[in-house]
């Protein structure tokens, strides 16, 4: 797993220059941006169980298919697989926030689960809807906590997975 400097110190490393004007200011704003990372990172472990929760109740109303006979919510021990899943998925999505950098989604969560979804037949769509759920959530309990300007960190992991599975669900 990489955070936001080791990755712009790989990437200078690479090309075997010094840093540039862009790269200080990316580091800037990335430790600017720290103590405001750890305090929603603090708020999501807090509350996951309720953003899932209040997550997956928006999204089995939007979508009550997925709780009827042949819906992929449908019988309690896939329901519970269902918010397990969302709380896999709002857990490595606080990991890239606080890093600053996705790849542990790369790594850790995103790697085969598009294969494996499909191959189990779980729709991409309402997974990636769960996830905007969640980031929406999220984004109000930090606005709740006070804790300001918190847009483009917090987008930036939940679009990136919710980018990576509707790629895949045409």
């Amino acid at each position: 797993m990489q955070d936001k400097v080791t990755s712009v110190l790989s990437n200078f490393d690479l090309i075997g220059q010094p840093f540039n004007r862009d790269a200080i200011d990316t580091l800037n704003d990335f430790l600017d941006s720290g103590t405001a990372r750890v305090q929603a990172a603090s708020i999501i472990s807090s509350n996951a169980a309720a953003i899932v929760k209040q997550a997956a109740a928006q999204l089995f109303e939007e979508q009550p298919e997925l709780l009827r006979p042949g819906g992929n919510a449908y019988t309690t021990r896939r329901h519970a697989m269902y918010l397990r899943d969302m709380g896999y998925f709002l857990r490595y999505c606080s990991y890239a926030l606080v890093a600053g950098d996705n790849s542990v989604l790369d790594d850790r969560l995103l790697a085969g689960l598009k294969e494996m979804f499909n191959s189990l037949v779980i729709p991409l769509g309402p997974t990636a809807r769960s996830i905007q759920l969640m980031k929406n959530l999220v984004k109000e309990k930090l606005a709740a906590a006070g804790i300001k300007n918190t847009g483009f960190f917090v987008d930036e992991p939940f679009d990136y997975v919710i980018r990576e599975l509707s790629e895949t669900d045409v």
